[in-house]
């Protein structure tokens, strides 16, 4: 099928393109104007905003926490709506199919699931088959596995840790590697309640750094695309920039994601002992090109914290509003599900909530800062249009820092940033940057050969009206929404990489959960037949 949207104003930065014209899109592609055709169909979007489709890197949407904390808080679903005749694995809550939909009307079409410890990945991939139109990726959680630890601590060497990884990825179907607070997971098994970079694992003689620096090598010599994707230590903690700026330096120049860094970025000025470092942050960020990081702003709603980083979230159960939480020491990494309420006239939030726009606004290229809340952590994916008009508009930023304690602003450079994001920075910070950062060459921008995933808004002045409802959205050339409406409901794929490691260390996997555990390593793979969809998979190529 031949269709041409004429008229609208194209932002694509990918290809240098911000003015008036057409897209024309042939079956799932698009294709140069052809010459001497008729389109089937012709969208008229003149006075529209057109974008490829969005791509969010950081966002918690399957996997065991998001389902616990859906059972922990069953207070927040929508009571009005009728349980389905049908209940899927992952519709504890019934919200996973809602989640692409929601998702797809804002105009995103890829999300990527940031936290699956590698055990759990076949259910997390059933769960992620069930949500409709977007395409997902997971990564495989490492960092706190004894296999790892003690090929490390045992000098194994860069290339069997490698392969470790490799065969991970491969049986796991994960777009890339995140690392939680590297070795407190093992350590808290210790009783250890703190767990800085240069602390150390007890029985394994390991550095959180040594980790780090070993999955990030992995990372490099696997030719994965995405670097490693790192949630460093001590999350929520006031001083904690400093852990933050040692991080990057400990990064030597080699490429490291840092993960919701606003949970980072906190000095210890003022009575409180709490503080924005934002500025300070932002600046060693700009300093780093090999550093690129995802903010995970703060809104002020009712959300859950949900974190493979179970150290934190066990120190943080006497902050959880309400009174409840779910704690799991599992073999590997550790879980915590702690209810939170971020209140604009709490002190400590408010400096979260300026941290974090301080952020967006002092990271120089849009290219390296990624759009996030670390839903649904720092607040759901569904406030990303209030977040969007905060960064295009002093003016509403002005407004929300008049609600907020004097002594909060004063904690912060917020008021004195004047910065406004512009159409062509949000394409390049939510579509061009991430499909660069996962290895994504199909997506993230208009050109010819491109998916056909495209976004278009009305431009409305309300730019959080304009961003919560798209007016028309395609996914693969598919219409999905018109008017933030499901017309078409499809499915879309996992994306994956198949990394080449040595297939000899499937043998010693096998010998190792044979022995320790009785079991087959084969249980934990995920085969595509077991999704119960038609090629389920896409594949991301690796460098090697």
């Amino acid at each position: 099928m031949l269709i041409r949207l004429s008229g609208g104003r194209v932002i694509d930065p990918a290809n240098g393109r911000d003015g008036i014209g057409d897209i024309w899109i042939k079956d799932d592609r698009i294709v140069d104007p052809p010459a001497n055709e008729t389109p089937d169909k012709v969208y008229d979007i003149s006075g529209k905003i057109v974008m490829a489709g969005a791509i969010d890197i950081h966002s918690h949407i399957a996997g065991g926490n998001v389902n616990t904390a859906r059972l922990l808080l069953p207070e927040n679903h929508r009571a009005h709506t009728p349980r389905p005749a049908a209940t899927p694995l992952s519709t504890a809550g019934w919200s996973t199919f809602e989640t692409g939909c929601r998702y797809a009307a804002m105009g995103y079409t890829t999300v990527i699931e940031p936290a699956v410890p590698p055990h759990f990945a076949l259910h997390s991939h059933l769960e992620l088959a069930d949500i409709p139109i977007i395409d997902k990726g997971t990564l495989s959680v490492l960092g706190n596995d004894d296999y790892l630890l003690s090929l490390i601590r045992d000098g194994a060497g860069p290339a069997a840790v490698a392969d470790y990884v490799g065969a991970t990825l491969n049986a796991t179907k994960s777009i890339g590697v995140k690392c939680i607070n590297p070795g407190a997971a093992m350590a808290f098994k210790h009783n250890v309640r703190s767990f800085a970079l240069d602390d150390v694992v007890p029985s394994y003689d390991l550095s959180s750094r040594k980790i780090m620096e070993t999955l990030q090598q992995a990372v490099m010599d696997l030719g994965i695309p995405h670097p490693l994707h790192l949630h460093t230590n001590n999350l929520g903690m006031g001083g904690n920039v400093e852990t933050a700026i040692a991080t990057i330096e400990a990064a030597r120049g080699k490429p490291l994601h840092l993960a919701h860094l606003q949970f980072y970025a906190y000095g210890m000025e003022g009575k409180r002992a709490f503080s924005s470092a934002a500025a300070r942050l932002a600046e060693a960020v700009n300093a780093h090109p090999n550093v690129t990081i995802d903010v995970g702003q703060v809104m002020f709603r009712q959300t859950v914290t949900v974190s493979l980083d179970v150290l934190r979230q066990f120190n943080a159960i006497g902050t959880a509003h309400p009174k409840k939480t779910v704690i799991f020491d599992n073999d590997g990494d550790g879980a915590g599900v702690v209810p939170f309420n971020y209140r604009s006239n709490n002190f400590y939030n408010a400096v979260q909530w300026a941290s974090g726009l301080e952020l967006f606004l002092l990271i120089n290229d849009p290219m390296r800062v990624f759009f996030s809340t670390d839903h649904p952590n720092g607040a759901p994916y569904t406030t990303y249009p209030d977040l969007f008009a905060l960064i295009m508009s002093r003016d509403a930023r002005a407004r929300w820092l008049a609600d907020l304690p004097e002594a909060a602003v004063e904690m912060t450079t917020l008021p004195s940033i004047s910065r406004e994001y512009s159409f062509n920075e949000i394409a390049t910070m939510t579509r061009v940057a991430p499909a660069k950062i996962l290895g994504l060459t199909d997506r993230g921008h208009l050109g010819p050969g491109s998916l056909a995933d495209i976004a278009i808004y009305h431009d409305d002045p309300d730019r959080a009206a304009m961003f919560r409802f798209a007016h028309l959205v395609f996914k693969d050339g598919d219409l999905v929404i018109r008017d933030g409406r499901v017309t078409h409901y499809r499915f879309g794929r996992a994306l994956k990489v198949s990394p080449t490691y040595d297939s000899a260390i499937d043998r010693r996997l096998s010998g190792y959960y044979n022995d320790l555990y009785g079991i087959s390593q084969e249980m934990f793979n995920v085969p595509a037949s077991a999704l119960g969809r038609e090629n389920p998979f896409g594949e991301v190529a690796c460098g090697r």
